[in-house]
């Protein structure tokens, strides 16, 4: 066999892997899309009167949103997965992240469980502190987390002690079931009654 004839079939069979492996992992892709797609449901609209801004805007990178707890769970319902550049803006009754050739995500007020900031999301993992997360509760009841890497690090204080009381709440609430749940996974005796 000539060297050029072996060269034309090691070059076809290296492409005809990588096909195979990319049309694997865009079926995966969907398959979890369906997997999710109840529990994420839609996503909420943009109001129309958002009135003036509390907080930002401020720039930086999407990273995505995962299912909550999970910081490489991440949504593949729609497009808010896809990273993206993006504005945050705080306003009265919630949090606007417009995304540039993506759909906006709207965070109602309410809807917000804890904002902190952490180390990565999404399969990204960046330096201490070095991304932005706004655990939520979707329409569904489902809670995902959102992340955005800022260009300036410096305006996460100002988003972390706005919403102070409600991530010192959520995790009060976390340690209070664990309270309640033995090393076992079964409940206290008291609570049962």
């Amino acid at each position: 066999m000539s060297s050029w004839l072996f060269n034309t079939l090691v070059a076809l069979g290296s492409f005809a892997v990588w096909v195979i492996l990319v049309s694997l992992v865009i079926r995966g892709w969907r398959n979890r899309g369906r997997r999710q797609a109840a529990s994420v449901g839609d996503m909420p609209t943009v109001p129309a009167d958002l009135g003036e801004p509390l907080r930002g805007p401020h720039t930086g990178l999407y990273l995505g949103s995962t299912m909550a707890p999970s910081w490489q769970d991440r949504v593949a319902v729609g497009d808010i997965g896809d990273r993206a550049n993006a504005t945050i803006t705080g306003y009265a009754s919630g949090i606007l992240i417009e995304r540039s050739g993506a759909s906006s995500i709207w965070i109602a007020d309410d809807a917000i469980a804890a904002v902190r900031t952490e180390r990565g999301i999404a399969g990204k993992a960046m330096t201490k502190d070095g991304v932005l997360v706004i655990r939520w509760t979707l329409p569904t009841g489902t809670q995902i987390d959102s992340g955005l890497r800022a260009d300036d690090k410096s305006s996460y204080p100002e988003w972390t002690s706005a919403y102070s009381e409600v991530t010192e709440k959520a995790f009060r609430d976390l340690e209070r079931a664990d309270e309640h749940t033995t090393g076992t996974g079964e409940t206290d005796e008291k609570d049962e009654k």
